[in-house]
């Protein structure tokens, strides 16, 4: 059997599919694992009591059965390819009533996920493009690139795009900065002098900027300076700016420095319901301008039908009410800040004599350690781990758009999640402490 192009793109190794499989064979495995990779957010008490609560709710807020309640409706019917109607509206009156931004019904739509909505705006923004420019019949079309300002990025962009990889990168500055008034720390911060130089972007060979923020892996946020920036050079080549919220404003809003959100048309904002604590609704949300909400509700015609509706269901009535924003500022904030505090003082205990740089934490649900002069590379480092049932991330899979052979900051680092319980932080932190000295210590 013989796959196309597009099917051999999907089912090659992918450093998204490896980190997925191996999450998948730990919970299924009948032996204890540190599961200190993936992305899972952790299991909240006072979080799943709201869903719980929110969930009972919807089968009996109708007068006349429970057939007709939300739920049933929710699940029985599609809705149109843009999205649940009801969450929409919900979705512009929060973000209007908190920012002004003076949205309406036709700047939002949903996609079963932000992974998803990230293969859609990759596509519109990334590949082959109509050279409208050129005298030249035989230059039909010009290849465009995602920009992304800062690298290392997340895992989960590099292979979204039907053919090939179309990204441009920019290597970060390093910063050492302190964090609680302790060294040991580091900063990245964007490159503007390489990002305005790079040949890609004066050529007009860029669709889009996008950035995370705060970004995965490495919990760092972009400044409101840096992120202004970013936009003045999206507006000035007349490209859109994509900002991937799924960690950050206004939920799940786990951001520990002083930033804000803004918004206008050449801005592209995604958000996601899975970090809150619902990453099996896969449920993403776009606002955008008009035009590309009407791709992306085309896109979802075509690939979905339309969008998932039971996460829509859930948490309509939370945004409607802000219970939404209280719960992210109340609940799962303090709970992320509270465990990067305790992982930071783990791998301080179980490295603090060895080469060990942690990348500040700003926010997000990772931590980022770089082992400077590793003895081996973190893809190796990973293997050795697993091997004794603790679970990370290797650093080479962060650096779309990038040649890393040479770089060898990208093969020293490691993406650790906090979302784990307080044991397995223990238990993983002193596996990751006992192999790494080892590696050092033989040196």
């Amino acid at each position: 059997m013989k796959f196309s192009k597009f099917g051999q793109k999907f089912t090659q190794p992918t450093g998204i599919s490896q980190l997925m499989d191996d999450l998948g064979d730990a919970l299924k495995s009948d032996q204890p694992v540190n599961m200190l990779g993936g992305g899972n957010p952790a299991k909240i008490d006072a979080v799943n009591e709201l869903f719980l609560e929110t969930y009972k709710a919807l089968g009996n807020d109708n007068d006349t059965g429970k057939a007709n309640s939300s739920a049933i409706i929710s699940m029985a019917n599609y809705s149109n390819p843009q999205g649940d109607s009801a969450f929409i509206d919900a979705l512009v009156g929060f973000f209007n009533r908190h920012y002004d931004w003076n949205l309406t019904s036709e700047n939002i739509a949903l996609t079963n996920g932000s992974q998803n909505a990230f293969f859609y705006l990759f596509n519109l923004f990334g590949g082959a493009f109509v050279n409208e420019h050129s005298q030249d019949k035989e230059s039909k079309s010009v290849d465009k690139s995602i920009l992304l300002p800062l690298t290392p990025e997340y895992i989960g962009y590099s292979d979204v795009h039907v053919e090939g990889q179309h990204f441009a990168a920019v290597l970060p500055h390093i910063d050492e900065v302190t964090h609680d008034g302790e060294e040991g720390f580091f900063k990245y911060r964007v490159d503007f002098e390489a990002l305005e130089n790079l040949p890609a972007l004066k050529e007009g060979r860029i669709g889009a900027i996008c950035c995370s923020r705060p970004t995965n892996p490495t919990g760092n946020v972009l400044t409101d300076e840096e992120m202004a920036h970013l936009a003045e050079i999206a507006k000035r080549y007349d490209i859109p700016l994509i900002i991937d919220n799924a960690y950050g404003m206004p939920f799940p809003n786990i951001i520990y420095s002083d930033a804000h959100l803004n918004w206008d048309n050449n801005t592209i904002l995604c958000f996601s319901l899975s970090k809150i604590g619902l990453p099996g609704m896969r449920t993403g949300i776009i606002v955008a301008d008009a035009k590309v909400i009407e791709a992306v509700s085309a896109m979802n015609a075509v690939v979905n039908l339309a969008p998932t509706r039971f996460g829509a269901a859930i948490a309509t009535p939370l945004v409607a009410n802000d219970r939404i924003k209280q719960l992210s500022d109340n609940e799962i904030k303090p709970f992320y800040q509270k465990q990067a505090t305790l992982a930071v003082k783990l791998l301080k205990q179980a490295l603090g004599d060895y080469p060990l740089m942690i990348h500040k934490p700003e926010g997000a649900i990772f931590l980022w350690l770089w082992f400077k002069d590793l003895p081996i590379s973190t893809l190796d480092l990973y293997e050795r781990l697993k091997a004794k049932g603790t679970l990370i991330v290797p650093s080479e899979y962060f650096f779309p758009g990038v040649d890393v052979s040479d770089y060898q900051h990208a093969h020293e680092c490691i993406r650790m999640s906090i979302a784990a319980d307080e044991q397995t932080l223990i238990d993983g932190i002193k596996v990751i402490g006992e192999v790494v000295r080892e590696l050092y210590d033989n040196k």
